[in-house]
């Protein structure tokens, strides 16, 4: 005898990033009737719910489970059960798990919809004031210096504004090398706690940008969303392809070889190189 029972459907919830107003009702509706809620972390989803007097029975689901859960997941769904999957804060998948739970849903036919809400790097952009028509999503940067510099010095020439997630502990170091690889003046915004109490939207280069968090402790305290222009004229690219090559060269040579290398093969000034990096 065929099973003839509906399929549910995995709802992607987005929650607040940090007020609890922003919690939308149909959010809020959707998370009361699913009969469980896939969380990043438990604790801090239990806590969630209980601020808005819901109590569901929740799933960890996490980078380190995932892969693992995303069978069992599929099978409850495959038994008419509706679930929910949230993240810490913000919209799930977003710098957060989730995508191969939805790929694996998706794979098996069964409906994924989603419940739009907050997200941190749209929220960022949209209090800016930069270019937003068209812009390129980064999210964290890696934690490694040097493979932070080699990943910006790659986006030095990105025409689209760059939205980047950083935390407290790396933000001046961080900062330091966006300087470095987009140069002192590209303009940027950096925003802070977004939606929460002590919520800073700073707006200037990164040049300015990075001697704000050195001066002030407070601005190098919580979650952060960096908007950053795109590179806009044939001038800054150039600077830009010469910077990334001096980047490469100086490891494998001196510094006043690579400028000079650099300098020949992009059309930078070599002074600008060497400077940079000197």
């Amino acid at each position: 005898m065929s099973d003839n029972r509906p399929t549910g459907t995995l709802h992607v919830v987005a929650t607040p990033i940090g007020n609890l107003g922003d919690l939308s009702p149909r959010a809020r509706e959707v998370l009361a009737g699913a009969d469980a809620i896939c969380a990043e972390d438990t604790r801090h989803t239990r806590a969630l719910l209980a601020a808005f007097g819901l109590e569901r029975p929740l799933v960890a689901l996490h980078e380190h489970n995932e892969q693992a859960q995303a069978g069992a997941i599929v099978a409850r769904l495959r038994a008419g059960e509706s679930l929910a999957l949230v993240s810490d804060a913000g919209t799930p998948l977003v710098s957060d798990p989730g995508y191969r739970l939805v790929r694996a849903v998706r794979a098996a036919g069964l409906k994924v919809s989603p419940v739009p809400g907050p997200c941190a790097a749209i929220a960022a952009l949209s209090a800016a004031g930069l270019p937003s028509d068209r812009f390129c999503f980064e999210g964290f940067l890696p934690a490694k210096s040097g493979a932070r510099r080699e990943r910006l010095q790659a986006l030095a020439r990105e025409p689209r504004t760059l939205v980047f997630y950083e935390t407290g502990h790396r933000i001046e170091e961080s900062l330091a090398d966006f300087v470095a690889a987009f140069g002192a003046q590209r303009e940027a915004v950096l925003a802070r706690e977004l939606t929460k109490l002590f919520e800073t939207i700073l707006g200037d280069t990164l040049a300015d940008l990075l001697a704000r968090v050195q001066a002030d402790p407070n601005q190098r305290k919580g979650e952060f969303a960096l908007v950053v222009r795109g590179c806009e004229d044939d001038a800054e690219a150039v600077l830009a392809e010469g910077r990334r090559l001096y980047a490469k060269l100086v490891e494998h040579m001196k510094p006043s070889q690579a400028a000079k290398l650099a300098a020949e093969l992009s059309g930078a000034p070599r002074k600008s190189l060497y400077d940079t990096r000197d």
